[in-house]
């Protein structure tokens, strides 16, 4: 989910893990013609509909619904082509020209032309809100002619790259309807891509429901799914059945216990592999007892990172610094390490600790999610020693993203991923003053850093090496001068499947997406 809360109750953890084993069965397998992908999901799919706002978890099905102008391809670590064909740059980098692909209409029948990228683009940059900042550079946008489209930049960036966002890049039809807000709002979609929303039921386990665009530019003469249901199912084991039974083909998240069984039950694949989602605790630095330096790292030192690394039994990594590996901005050697005695004489210095004023942490995270039920509880049983207790509380992602906005917690326990792949969406949006607050959940206010972070797109394409140096210097200001989080881990994404689905690939530029036109049924 974007972006996923955390907090962990480990006796359910241990008392799933003491379940009997079972012979593995093998799941009942769709019969030939039934080509519906069922994609079973933790949490709530949509929170919002227009693809010019959309910032969270219906990246899952957005992206099989829209396109962006360039794709990020995880083997060649390049962008590839898309909606644009090919693409290319000035030789100052501040003038950028897109061929189209010829061809394309939108759902609504209109063609997608270079007239149609630039409002969408624009309209885009005009909400100001979401993953937008990701054309900030952008001071004009022409439509050369119906397949030619030039962007003038401020300041050189990478345009190719950002247009492969996983958010605010996708290219809609702005003439959908005169009142295009009612109409994202009414579930109706306006993108280009292989499938389009057949129903929406809000809050309903069966939410959301695609359908194959019959006149889909890529074509539907191969075996494709004709259709992709989203199901919210948060408990895990019911999940599971729900595979073995043949009724859903994807569980995006396995724990330990159920991804290995997964790996040797006959008819199930299993994925793994390393990923760009982090999680996050973001501590409260503008009201309550987090507001308080000395406390915010003494709970960084008191986390577990080490334990909660080997309870998660490889569905997780140590994460040095903000920035996965992989990344620029990514900085080696930050692994972080329990110290439970420096936690303690921090809390002598607030006032409290085992000797003094007792303190109680209130923490959010998000329903559904088992690595994040082990974070709380092993944080509260840390802390429980140092006189602190946690009030940890499960949460539907969209209401405790709500209460976030309010300041309504001391920690915020989120998973975060890339806009696109580069490190500045971390800082960019996690840790930028902002207000009203919307992904920014520690509240930090600290203009150096806001200074620093405003050099960095235009140092990634001019001075690659000055780009990291600022990034490692905002990395420091981030976690030990400021101490406004904590990192534990970043996920190593595990996945299963049923063996009846063919050509599965996981891109960790977009986490948790199955481009469903690219995978097949078998039979």
């Amino acid at each position: 989910m974007r972006r996923r809360l955390a907090a962990a109750v480990a006796l359910a953890l241990a008392a799933a893990c003491s379940t009997p084993s079972q012979t593995p069965v093998a799941p009942r397998q769709p019969p030939p013609g039934d080509s519906t992908f069922v994609y079973v999901h933790t949490t709530n799919v949509v929170s919002e509909w227009d693809p010019g706002r959309s910032y969270s978890n219906e990246i899952i099905a957005f992206q099989n619904v829209y396109e962006t102008l360039t794709l990020w391809n995880p083997v060649t670590r390049k962008t590839a082509p898309r909606l644009a064909t090919s693409w290319r740059a000035s030789a100052d980098g501040r003038t950028w020209s897109f061929t189209l692909r010829p061809g394309v209409t939108f759902h609504t029948g209109r063609p997608l032309d270079a007239a149609a990228v630039k409002a969408s683009i624009e309209r885009t940059m005009r909400i100001g809100t979401g993953a937008s900042y990701v054309w900030g550079a952008v001071s004009a946008i022409r439509a050369e002619n119906p397949s030619t489209v030039t962007f003038t930049l401020k300041y050189p960036v990478p345009l190719d790259l950002v247009a492969s966002s996983a958010y605010a890049a996708y290219i809609y039809d702005t003439q959908a309807a005169s009142d295009l807000g009612a109409w994202f709002r009414a579930g109706r979609d306006a993108g280009s891509g292989p499938y389009t929303v057949a129903s929406w039921k809000q809050g309903a386990e069966d939410e959301l429901t695609l359908k194959a665009y019959d006149r889909y530019w890529g074509g539907w003469d191969k075996p494709h799914y004709s259709s992709v249901k989203y199901l919210v199912v948060p408990d895990e084991d019911k999940a599971w059945r729900l595979l073995l039974r043949g009724e859903a083909a994807f569980m995006n998240r396995l724990s330990p216990r159920l991804f290995t069984r997964a790996a040797v039950t006959p008819g199930v694949r299993t994925s793994e592999r390393p990923s760009f989602q982090t999680a996050m605790m973001l501590f409260n630095t503008a009201k309550g007892p987090m507001r308080d330096v000395r406390v915010r790292r003494a709970v960084q030192k008191a986390v577990d990172y080490k334990g909660l690394v080997k309870a998660l039994r490889g569905g997780v990594s140590p994460l040095s610094g903000v920035v996965p590996e992989g990344l620029l901005g990514h900085v080696p050697g930050r692994e972080p390490r329990q110290d439970l005695a420096g936690a303690a004489r921090l809390l002598r210095r607030s006032g409290h600790g085992p000797q003094g004023r007792p303190l109680t942490l209130r923490m959010t995270y998000t329903e559904g999610d088992s690595d994040q039920r082990l974070l709380a509880a092993s944080l509260a049983r840390t802390l429980r020693p140092l006189n602190i207790r946690v009030e940890a509380r499960a949460m539907q992602w969209n209401q405790q993203w709500d209460l976030g906005k309010k300041h309504g917690q001391d920690v915020f326990v989120m998973y975060w991923w890339p806009d696109y792949a580069d490190g500045y969406s971390w800082f960019g949006n996690v840790f930028t003053s902002g207000e009203p607050p919307v992904f920014n959940l520690s509240y930090l206010r600290d203009r150096v850093l806001d200074r620093l972070l405003e050099t960095v797109p235009e140092l990634t394409v001019t001075d690659r090496p000055a780009a990291q140096r600022a990034y490692e210097q905002a990395t420091s200001r981030v976690l030990d001068l400021r101490a406004a989080a904590a990192l534990p881990w970043v996920v190593n994404y595990r996945r299963a499947y049923l063996g009846g689905v063919q050509g599965y690939d996981d891109n960790p530029a977009y986490p948790d997406v199955v481009f469903v036109y690219d995978v097949r049924p078998s039979g």
